[in-house]
Order: structure tokens, then C-alpha cells, then sequence
């Protein structure tokens, strides 16, 4: 078995080993993989946080020993918690990063950071502040930063910088946590999910006080949700479909 670690800003990664496959999700700087196989430019990855499975250019990672993965594993981690901050190369050059990203590697990649970090579980009551550094972040489909971020990208990110891991879709992510019977038994944090006409759970949001809801439609932004879905204030009707509510914390 071979490790890497990605070493670059964001990275895309994708459903097969070509540059114009579809994007499954991203890679932020300092998260970790196994290497599943190696085929041309292209390696197939199993992302050690959600352990999705997609393919990654090689010019885009540098391998890690098996020792230095198990050290990652082993570590709580260190996240960037600027929307944006800079991480210093050896060669004295700037590389931007993204919220959320893992700064756990700085010292073997010849790296410095001198950002604002997180590193400890936080409190439920937390997420919503989290969340609300994202507001007006862009639509991105399978999107991991305030620059283009997803339904499903956007909740796991929110969760990730508290100290929590979710899955990478909204479907996946629907099977954690324990299901509430009504909006009323819900807290600020707690995830609703939403599905389509054919019962496929597609939206996921972050639930607010007041009946209100943060999520991505378009961009990161607030609405109202009732027992029918989330209704959006400036179009004035119902978006989507309210399925389920999940209690994960």
C-alpha cells in the first residue's frame, strides 16, 4: 500500500482518471489518502477523512511513508480557521489555503503557518458561527471552500472544523445520526435533509433557531424551513422537499 498528501491549495478529484471526468469532491491542503492504484498520470485514492474513492492527477500530491500516514492518523488535527490564510515554502513563496485546511504536515514539508488555527473539538452550540463564515460563499458542485462549495461540502466542512466527521454526500451523511419525529424537536446544528420527486435524498442544510435554515442554493444563505421544506424568501416559495432531520451531536 502506498500513502500521498496533498500539498497544494485545492485539488480536484474525480469519478475517473481523466481531466474531464466529473469532479467528486476536493482535496484541501494537508489531507491524507491511501493510493489504491496508479494508472499513467493518474492515481485512484481513498481519502482518509470520509473515505471517498476518486481519482487524483500525480503531479497534484507527494507520497507519504506508511509511518508518516499512521502519524496522521494517530494526530488530532490542526486546522486553518481564516477563510483564507497563507502557508510559507521553504523557497520563502506564498501558497494561499482554504478554511479547513490540515496543517498537521508543515514541519516535514519544509512549510510555516502563521494563521489563525483550531485543533479541539468544539461544542455543538459552535457550528452555527462556524456556518456563518461561509455565508455568500458561491455554488460549487462537489465544492469544498468558501470559493465553490456544495450542500453536502458545506455541512461536512461546518462539522470538520468543530472536531466532527461526516460523510461526503447527503445521502451518505442521512444514514449518520439518530432521526427527530418534528422540526420542533430540533436544534441549532442538527441536519435536515431534503430529497427529490423519486425519493433521493439530494440537499442537506444546517438547522438555525427560529425555524430557519443555512444552506447552499445558489450560494451559502439563510431561509425560512416548515414541515413542507425550506421556503426561500426571495422567490417566495418552497425549494425543496423536507425528508428527514438527523440529531449527529
Amino acid at each position: 500500500m502506498q500513502y500521498g498528501i496533498c500539498h497544494l491549495s485545492i485539488v480536484p478529484i474525480r469519478f475517473s482518471a481523466s481531466d474531464q471526468s466529473e469532479m467528486v469532491s476536493q482535496l484541501l491542503y494537508g489531507e491524507h489518502f491511501k493510493i489504491l492504484e496508479e494508472r499513467g498520470k493518474w492515481s485512484r485514492i481513498r481519502v482518509a477523512f470520509d473515505q471517498l474513492e476518486a481519482w487524483i492527477d500525480n503531479r497534484q500530491y507527494l507520497k507519504l511513508t506508511e509511518d508518516q500516514y499512521v502519524q496522521l492518523e494517530e494526530q488530532g488535527s490542526n486546522l486553518s480557521a481564516d477563510l483564507f490564510s497563507y502557508i510559507i515554502d521553504a523557497t520563502g513563496q506564498l501558497l494561499p489555503v482554504p478554511l479547513g485546511a490540515v496543517l498537521n504536515f508543515l514541519k516535514p514539508l519544509g512549510h510555516s503557518f502563521e494563521g489563525e488555527m483550531t485543533t479541539d473539538r468544539k461544542e455543538k452550540s459552535t457550528l452555527i458561527n462556524t456556518a456563518l463564515l461561509y455565508l455568500n460563499s458561491p455554488y460549487c458542485w462537489r465544492g469544498r471552500s468558501p470559493l465553490g462549495i456544495d450542500s453536502s461540502g458545506f455541512t461536512q466542512m461546518v462539522y470538520k472544523l468543530n472536531g466532527y466527521r461526516l460523510k461526503r454526500t447527503s445521502a451518505e451523511q442521512a444514514t449518520q445520526g439518530a432521526p427527530l419525529s418534528f422540526i420542533e424537536e430540533s436544534e441549532p446544528g442538527d441536519l435536515a435533509f431534503f430529497d427529490n420527486n423519486e425519493g433521493i435524498i439530494e440537499h442537506v442544510g444546517i438547522m438555525m433557531q427560529d425555524n430557519h435554515i443555512i444552506h447552499v442554493d445558489g450560494m451559502v444563505r439563510i431561509d425560512r424551513i416548515d414541515h413542507s421544506g425550506i421556503f426561500n424568501v426571495d422567490q417566495k416559495r418552497h425549494t425543496h422537499q423536507l425528508r428527514v432531520i438527523k440529531k449527529i451531536i
